[in-house]
């Protein structure tokens, strides 16, 4: 069961261990991020203060902390701790943690916490196998997966455990654990004289993509491969930054002019039905990292303001992405934006719903005008007596369920809204209107 942290405990400053693993918290308050289950008042952060883990799946991507918890609880608990990793271990593995969690817990009562990384490669069989030793308590199972365990681990095991959904850290965690680093004497590079701008800061923690690892991989190549000045600093800058994780800045200000030039560029190019440069402008707001919430809004609002009658599908195919990318995420989510946003650009344009924004320009002028007597709530006894719904047909007793009555106040019998642009389907609307008028 040797691993990199018994390695550890002996030499953490050792330089052969990389700054990633030298920086893993040892407590559970040295965490950055998380605080939806391991903040102070959650059952996780409780559970490990106690000591009284139950079985648990660890469920998120790479370098969000999962084996940092399970090595967290390793260091916390008064039970044995012992560790698989189901790319390289089999049954006969788990045995020899079985047997010996039997020997421990029959001589000297001592129970077993059994950590297994990337659980999701276990088949049915291995995971079969574990399932009486779990419900027994034989051993206390923390599994780690990057996969969807509804999916990828068997119901029966999963109905034994808690599952706790691990989330991409927040920019400003990997900012703040890159600070701490940069402090840390003992095993970050608090001994090294050290700059760092906050453009590259914030380059590297958002390149990151949510992955501590990643960005501390990036700090230690720039620590170790930019030369020092003649003062004896290592000044680390966006373009060493740029350097270190092979890609290049986009400049991106997510509340300046770039956030409001490119989706101003995104929604143009839809309403001039260009789909080549809407993919483009949405590809560059992807890369800069826009949020994908804030593109989809933009694309509903834009299937209904410039396309709406004309293609009332649009707004369907909009909000379906929308609550799509929700549930799914990047960077498959960039697929469906693409789908919904070539959909809303290669449709009929139409300007008719925003006859919506006259009326309420009107209303601010016209609010107290009174509303037709004959469109008046009727529903209570006596109305009639004060000629509410006095002259209101049942509609569908009309010739084509249609009245051709004007139920615009007075004040307003002349004013039109509606105008329909013969695009789309708002030709066969306006056929459809003038039908109905033709045959009163």
């Amino acid at each position: 069961m040797d691993d990199l942290f018994e390695a550890m405990s002996n030499n953490r400053k050792s330089k052969e261990i990389p700054l990633a693993a030298r920086m893993r918290p040892r407590t559970i308050d040295e965490i950055v991020g998380q605080e939806h289950i391991i903040g102070k008042d959650k059952l996780l952060y409780r559970a490990i203060k106690a000591d009284r883990i139950e079985s648990i799946i660890l469920y998120g991507p790479p370098g969000v902390g999962k084996t940092t918890i399970a090595k967290v609880i390793a260091g916390s608990t008064n039970s044995n701790f012992r560790q698989l990793n189901a790319t390289n271990a089999g049954i006969k593995d788990a045995e020899k943690v079985i047997e010996e969690a039997k020997f421990n817990y029959g001589a000297f009562q001592k129970k077993t916490i059994l950590f297994i990384d990337e659980i999701h490669r276990f088949n049915k069989t291995q995971q079969d196998y574990l399932l009486p030793f779990v419900e027994d308590g034989t051993v206390t199972l923390i599994g780690a997966t990057t996969e969807n365990p509804f999916f990828e681990v068997n119901g029966a095991l999963l109905s034994r455990c808690r599952i706790f959904e691990l989330k991409p850290l927040m920019q400003n965690d990997l900012i703040k654990l890159i600070d701490r680093t940069l402090e840390n004497k003992e095993n970050g590079l608090g001994n090294e004289k050290i700059k760092i701008t906050e453009e590259a800061k914030e380059f590297l923690s958002d390149m990151a993509a949510g992955d501590a690892r990643a960005v501390l991989n990036a700090l230690e190549i720039a620590a170790l491969t930019t030369d020092k000045d003649n003062k004896g600093f290592i000044n680390i800058t966006l373009d060493v930054a740029e350097e270190c994780i092979q890609k290049k800045a986009i400049r991106y200000d997510d509340n300046g002019d770039n956030h409001y030039d490119a989706i101003s560029a995104f929604i143009e190019s839809m309403k001039h039905t260009e789909p080549d440069a809407t993919l483009y402008y949405l590809a560059r707001m992807l890369v800069a990292g826009e949020d994908i919430k804030y593109i989809a809004r933009r694309i509903c609002i834009c299937a209904s303001e410039d396309i709406g009658l004309a293609n009332s599908q649009a707004l369907v195919v909009a909000t379906n992405a929308m609550l799509a990318i929700e549930r799914i995420g990047m960077p498959e989510a960039a697929l469906i934006l693409a789908h919904a946003a070539l959909y809303v650009c290669c449709s009929p344009k139409s300007d008719t719903i925003y006859g919506i924004r006259y009326a309420m320009k009107d209303v601010e002028r016209t609010a107290n005008v009174p509303i037709p007597p004959f469109l008046q709530d009727a529903s209570y006894y006596s109305a009639h007596k004060l000629g509410r719904g006095v002259g209101l047909d049942n509609i569908h007793s009309s010739k084509n369920h249609y009245s051709g009555k004007n139920c615009m106040p007075p004040e307003l019998k002349n004013t039109k809204y509606f105008h329909l642009s013969g695009m789309g389907n708002e030709k066969r609307i306006a056929e459809f209107l003038k039908y109905l008028k033709n045959n009163l």
